[in-house]
């Protein structure tokens, strides 16, 4: 029984640690036309791309146009890209965008509709 529990406890742990929202990009139009260059470099398997990106991640950065949090998960995200696994790197990086709250500031998200009128 104790070992059921502990099972149980370790799975909840897992479970909670993997429903978290992804960092934010925030509203920069910039940082979100460099994400989408990001995954069409991954999806693409273009290692220039690839680099490109990343350097211009770190300029956004640097810019104060890209939080600190978001700029860890994208450089991860390249890293399994540049350790050759591409495919990962697109999961990732689709659930990433996927998950962002925020559109760029020229284009607010509609709002998501409720139902069938």
């Amino acid at each position: 029984m104790r070992r059921l529990l502990t099972i149980a406890g370790a799975l909840g742990l897992l479970a909670a640690a993997g429903c978290g929202k992804p960092a934010q990009i925030g509203p920069d139009e910039e940082a979100h036309k460099a994400t989408d260059a990001l995954f069409t470099a991954v999806t693409a398997r273009d290692a220039a791309q690839l680099d490109r990106c990343a350097a211009k991640l770190d300029e956004l950065k640097a810019q104060g146009k890209l939080p600190e949090a978001a700029h860890e998960s994208l450089t991860a995200i390249v890293g399994r890209a540049r350790g050759g696994k591409w495919e990962s790197a697109a999961e990732r990086l689709y659930e990433f965008i996927k998950g962002q709250e925020t559109a760029p500031e020229h284009a607010p998200r509609p709002a998501k509709q409720r139902g069938k009128r």
